[in-house]
């Protein structure tokens, strides 16, 4: 049961990006072919995505990046997350009667960490200075692009989020969204990147843009100071792995939500998935079922790591996966999820690129909804990103609104590992999803043997947190009567809400001949292109 993209694999051997469009591809590819690596060509690829996919991704929003350096073969982990602004309350938002975080409100808006991530892996381990790896991405708002189909939909569905403030004007043309093909200049957004290109990422976080940019979020109620923005800082993290069936499996640790990835791996390890064969019945329920009961453990526990403990160690051991495991019914799906006792104290990007000599970088990048709280700085084309709304406001909650907190961060890039080799920098974007892809997708290469593409093709099921299970459209439906049967509220998705389900990128590395074999997720624009 696959998606049928009529896609095959791409192999190269000099260079490998691959993205969710075609346009920002080629600006990491440029970068290859000039001789950057593969951090170059990720950093290119991401601001070009701000200019031709910007709903999804921008200079408003955060990142997360693992790089894996040939010569030293290890893996780095980039938090290019902001944090909550220090003015923060929630008893001021408790006063107002907020039960949460409005998504499309000044309140949601954390300080943006992108162009400090941009600036801060360059410096680490690129070759090319940012001001080079964002020429690509000025030269499309500049002088324009064509819009591909399924952003000029996902644009359109956006229009009313925009429509709030007139400064949306913006990001569309004559108050409404780019038709497929048509030429879209985003001149706001071109002055924003090359004030970063001249001055830096302190032309972005310090100085008029700054100030324009807090004053703007504390006119609309917000929080964000320009002293918020100069004190921000990405960090460096140590990579959090378990290991599937002799496959080394990466993620960054919390308050990225990879762990519920790791968590779901070490459940499904103890089934023998293969023999249950390739998305029958038996497999999509135990998937779903280590799944709804990685995602109890991940929304409980993962938070801000520097401000409350997170018991990652306890989390990830093989002998909690073992109790949790025994909850799961081969034929019945489990009717409450309980949370598990361990000792204690959704619109993105996704890219990966690989160069020759073997230098990986898997990247997301993300304003987390739709353009975010659909809040666009006068003046700049910034959209502002409303990863703030994830912040709990229960005082007790470990994820609970805190001034200079880092909130629960859906953005999760991965990689796989195999003998100390790399073998897969892959991802799967799309909000809660993410995780989920990257069980499914893993599952697909190593239980079933599928190469990159196929495995991106196959059909995905998606466990949603308000309960129930997405189906993708083409999953029999004697598959799903018989997950119905066993207790699963599913239903089945069609057309563009297939966009539910995700959109992944694999660039899987040969360690012997160093052949690179790319996949790109035929449920977006993109590509896996390479030399």
């Amino acid at each position: 049961m696959f998606f049928d993209s009529r896609r095959s694999v791409v192999p190269v051997r000099n260079g490998m990006v691959a993205a969710s469009q075609p346009l920002a591809a080629m600006a990491g590819l440029r970068m290859l072919i000039d001789g950057g690596n593969a951090v170059d060509a990720a950093v290119a690829t991401s601001a070009a995505l701000n200019v031709v996919e910007p709903m999804s991704t921008g200079v408003g929003g955060d990142l997360f990046a693992l790089v894996w350096m040939a010569k030293e073969k290890r893996l780095h982990a980039l938090n290019g997350s902001g944090r909550a602004p220090m003015a923060a309350s929630i008893e001021e938002l408790k006063r107002r009667g907020l039960p949460h975080i409005p998504e499309n409100s000044s309140h949601a808006v954390s300080v943006p960490g992108t162009v400090d991530g941009w600036d801060t892996i360059l410096k680490a381990h690129g070759t090319m200075p940012l001001s080079e790896v964002l020429k690509p991405a000025i030269q499309y708002a500049e002088e324009g692009y064509p819009v591909s189909d399924i952003i000029s939909h996902d644009w359109t569905e956006s229009i009313p989020k925009l429509s709030q403030l007139p400064s949306g004007t913006e990001l569309m043309i004559d108050g409404r969204a780019p038709k497929c093909g048509e030429v879209v200049r985003l001149a706001e957004l071109a002055g924003t990147l090359r004030i970063i290109a001249e001055g830096g990422r302190d032309g972005f976080y310090k100085g008029q843009l700054a100030e324009k940019l807090a004053r703007f979020v504390q006119e609309q109620g917000g929080w964000l100071s320009a002293d918020d923005l100069a004190a921000h800082a990405s960090t460096w993290d140590e990579p959090i792995s378990t290991d599937y069936r002799g496959v080394t499996c990466w993620e960054c640790p919390p308050n990225s939500q990879g762990l519920a990835a790791l968590l779901a791996l070490n459940i499904v390890e103890g089934f023998d998935i293969g023999s249950m064969g390739f998305q029958t019945v038996d497999t999509y329920h135990h998937l779903i079922e280590a799944m709804r009961l990685a995602f109890a453990d991940a929304l409980r526990y993962i938070a801000d790591p520097r401000k409350v403990y997170v018991p990652m160690a306890e989390l990830l051991s093989k002998g909690y996966a073992n109790k949790r495991r025994s909850r799961i019914k081969g034929d019945r799906a489990l009717v409450n999820v309980p949370l598990g006792e361990v000792l204690t104290r959704q619109d993105t990007v996704y890219l990966s690129c690989v160069d020759g000599q073997g230098n990986a970088c898997s990247f997301i990048n993300s304003l987390y909804q739709s353009f975010g709280t659909g809040l666009v700085v006068p003046g700049t084309g910034i959209a502002l990103q409303n990863r703030g709304a994830l912040f709990s406001l229960d005082p007790h909650h470990p994820n609970a609104l805190e001034p200079g907190k880092r909130p629960y961060h859906t953005l999760i890039p991965a990689m796989a590992t195999r003998q100390g080799e790399l073998w897969l920098s892959f991802g799967v974007m799309g909000g809660f999803q993410q995780p989920q892809g990257h069980l499914q997708v893993l599952v697909n290469m190593v239980d079933f043997d599928l190469d990159p593409q196929a495995a991106l093709n196959a059909l995905r099921f998606s466990v949603q947190l308000d309960d129930g299970v997405a189906l993708e459209e083409g999953i029999p439906m004697g598959v799903v009567e018989e997950l119905r049967r066993r207790g699963h509220r599913v239903f089945v998705v069609e057309g563009y809400e297939r966009e539910l389900f995700g959109g992944g990128q694999i660039i899987q590395r040969d360690a012997d001949t160093g052949v690179l074999s790319g996949g790109s997720d035929p449920r977006k624009d993109g590509c896996a292109i390479g030399w």
